[in-house]
């Protein structure tokens, strides 16, 4: 079952690329890669929590908090994503949505790895 773990983080970090990586290539405008990497997110970082959570073999602990943070965060980076990108497509850019979904995604990373 800690190969099925191991192949989830790594779709999570997958997402999390897209994102970053979508908004290091194209500053101006949220691109379809960054939409795709922050519905990625969502999904694996709710399936980790729970197999986390099931699975006692795993040794994970978790902090609800920082977990309720990071899911908080991942939806207002998918809803940023998501409304930029329907703008994007109408002609109608929002300058500050890429740039608002891209550092999120960077705060996230950062509450993932600093908060113990």
């Amino acid at each position: 079952m800690s190969f099925v773990f191991n192949v989830v983080v790594v779709l999570h970090l997958l997402g999390l690329a897209a994102i970053i990586g979508g908004y290091a290539a194209s500053r101006s405008t949220v691109s379809e890669v960054m939409v795709w990497g922050a519905r990625a997110q969502i999904i694996t970082g709710l399936v980790l929590t729970g197999m986390a959570d099931s699975i006692h073999s795993l040794d994970e602990h978790l902090i609800a908090a920082k977990i309720i943070t990071k899911l908080v965060v991942a939806v207002v980076v998918a809803g940023l994503c998501e409304v930029g990108r329907a703008d994007a497509k109408r002609g109608k850019e929002i300058a500050w949505m890429p740039h608002a979904a891209g550092w999120l995604a960077i705060a996230n990373v950062c509450v993932a790895m600093l908060w113990n």
